[in-house]
């Protein structure tokens, strides 16, 4: 079983930037199709990102597109989540997961590893 470990959250401005690193262990993910999803307090979890196998095909949420960047490093087992331009509406707990599609997914139903959390908090 793919065991995911994020790290990289952290307390930053409104306008700031953070990195995501999300990283496997186990078992390779180079095969797998990756996301990123977040859960705000109240809130249902949200789809924000996702790439496929190659790193070559991203596909984003609505609310993060333009600002948000995914991308893996296959070799090291790891995905990424480069975020700029964060507003506090950013503010939630970001999970990685694993699907065991090749390709770009967006249903959190379709993961089937996913990783504990790490808080964003977006505040001035």
């Amino acid at each position: 079983q793919v065991q995911l470990v994020e790290s990289g959250g952290g307390l930053v401005q409104p306008g700031g930037s953070l990195r995501l690193s999300c990283a496997a262990s186990r078992r390779t993910i180079s095969s797998y199709a990756m996301g990123w999803f977040r859960q705000a307090p109240g809130k249902e979890r949200e789809f924000i990102a996702s790439i496929d196998w190659t790193g070559g095909a991203t596909n984003y949420a609505d609310s993060v597109k333009g600002r948000f960047t995914i991308s893996r490093d296959n070799a090291k087992n790891t995905v990424f989540l480069q975020m700029n331009s964060l507003k506090p509406e950013d503010t939630a707990v970001y999970y990685c997961a694993a699907s065991i599609s090749p390709y770009t997914v967006v249903r959190a139903a379709e993961y089937f590893a996913w990783g504990q959390g790490t808080q964003v908090t977006v505040s001035s």
